[in-house]
């Protein structure tokens, strides 16, 4: 076997770790799952030593199983679940499980931020505080756990965890500090300014490094435990959203990604940083050196789906459910939903929205249910695509990938909603691929991550808008678009109502 990189994909439920050759094939992958604890409702925490333990068991049988050869890896980098608190102690020891970004437990320190800093805290990070985002994790605990607290010498990310277990060395990478909502996006330094008004002392805040950036050889320790040379070199990694940005070759302005997985992401390249949408999209820092994206997240994408098929088609396949909507058709015969079922983060911040089926009649199948739940989430994107476009942004293409882009039927959907032309990969390997590119170009096999990109990725069949169904959808997309604003009041209520009962 020729020279490899592996590409670390630390995600919520699992690790999958990839084996790339230069030729950008992936020659092996192994995947280890681990727990997710939810102690309350609304808390969401994992122990950081799970992802330490999946990585190396993932190492361990592509050397084992796959029989790759150690000597073989050249390099290793990463992508990581974004905004997870990881508290340590001046032993680099763990403080307390890690409190990960789909818990939301924080709201009160985030109205604490807006409090103090209000429309300066947008102009610094470029971001509204939210739930998910580690600053306001950092004020609940804290408020809330001031023993812990009190031991706290540096907080990281999930995988500047896992690479300084196995460096020995802290740093964050700059697309994940965005993420934490401290770092001032036009210096590219910890705010000094958000830091002094929250009380939160800077000397928490870790060495930033670029997520090319040479971070180390491994640890002896960490080699015998996997099973790795000694002279495999460690780079930096980026943040979930940024390494799949790479990894789908969103490396200009004519480019945007359609990722469906739990939640949807529609993400653009940025050359700016003045670049401002005043907190409606998040605004981070890119995997590539002094480059950004922003992006807007719709809560439940994929999870409308499989709520859909675990509520309504236990019995059907997947795959099956989601071809039957072709029986349907554009506008699914008069049948709207609006993917809210978990409360929606952008373009609408708010926890208490709820989902919708408008328009039911009795004539309809469960096939037009299918499509009007595809449908929705496409036009969820679509509402911030045009965030984009009032923006004066332009693009000419639309990537999609994650559950978007295994259907055909879903992808020529997004095509004529978008209006856009819309491609999938060919070798889509999502996060692990951007997190390989890294590595691949830090190595210096490269001399750019568009050079990587020029081997590593490669695009499918185009689909194109189809008029009739582009002029079709802009009408059914009026309707839609009435449906927040019309049900918004009586959604918090009827939350109000289940929290009383």
């Amino acid at each position: 076997m020729s020279a490899v990189v592996l590409g670390v994909d630390l995600g919520t439920s699992a690790v999958k770790v990839l084996a790339v050759d230069q030729s950008g094939t992936v020659v092996a992958e192994q995947s280890v799952g681990y727990d997710l604890q939810q102690p309350q409702p609304g808390y969401s925490e994992q122990r950081p030593e799970d992802w330490v333990t999946g990585v190396t068991q993932a190492i361990q049988q592509l050397i084992s199983n796959d029989h790759l050869n150690p000597d073989d890896v050249q390099g290793i980098s990463y992508s990581g679940q974004m905004h997870g608190l990881v508290l340590l102690d001046a032993a680099g020891q763990v403080l307390r499980p890690a409190i990960l970004w789909n818990d939301t437990r924080t709201t009160p320190q985030c109205h604490e931020i807006e409090r103090v800093l209000g429309d300066k805290f947008i102009e610094i990070t470029g971001n509204r505080p939210l739930e998910g985002f580690t600053l306001p994790k950092l004020l609940w605990v804290k408020e809330n756990e001031p023993e812990i607290w009190a031991k706290a010498a540096c907080f990281v990310l999930p995988k500047d965890y896992v690479r300084y277990r196995m460096t020995g060395q802290l740093a964050m990478d700059y697309s994940d500090a965005t993420g934490t909502v401290l770092l001032d996006v036009k210096t590219g330094q910890w705010s000094q300014t958000i830091c002094e008004q929250l009380g939160i002392p800077q000397r928490l805040c870790p060495p930033l490094m670029k997520s090319v950036d040479f971070a180390g050889n491994l640890t002896p320790k960490y080699a015998r435990a996997a099973g790795l040379s000694l002279t495999t070199k460690v780079y930096g990694g980026a943040a979930d959203n940024a390494a799949g940005a790479v990894g789908a070759g969103i490396l200009s302005e004519d480019k945007v990604m359609a990722s469906i997985g739990t939640s949807g992401v529609v993400l653009k390249y940025e050359d700016n940083p003045n670049t401002n949408y005043h907190g409606v999209l998040q605004f981070e820092d890119h995997a590539f050196p002094d480059k950004y994206y922003s992006m807007g997240v719709t809560l439940a994408a994929g999870y409308s789906l499989s709520w859909f098929k675990k509520t309504f088609a236990p019995d059907v396949d997947f795959k099956t459910m989601v071809e039957s909507a072709g029986q349907s058709t554009v506008g699914a015969n008069g049948l709207i939903f609006t993917p809210y079922i978990v409360g929606e983060r952008a373009p609408y911040a708010d926890a208490d929205i709820r989902g919708s089926f408008i328009g039911i009649d009795g004539t309809h199948q469960r096939y037009d249910f299918v499509r009007a739940v595809l449908e929705g989430i496409i036009f969820s994107f679509k509402d911030l695509m045009q965030i984009y476009e009032q923006h004066g942004s332009q693009f000419k293409t639309v990537v999609a990938i994650g559950g978007g882009a295994k259907s055909p039927l879903w992808l020529q959907i997004q095509a004529d909603i978008f209006n856009h032309p819309v491609v999938s990969l060919e070798n889509e390997q999502g996060p692990g691929m951007g997190a390989a590119m890294i590595a691949a170009t830090g190595l210096g096999w490269f001399d750019s991550m568009e050079a990587c990109a020029q081997t590593f990725v490669h695009y499918g069949k185009v689909y194109e808008p189809i008029a009739a169904h582009v002029a079709a959808y802009q009408q059914v997309d009026q309707v839609y678009r009435q449906v927040y604003p019309q049900t918004k009041g009586m959604s918090a209520a009827l939350m109000a109502y289940r929290r009383a009962d």
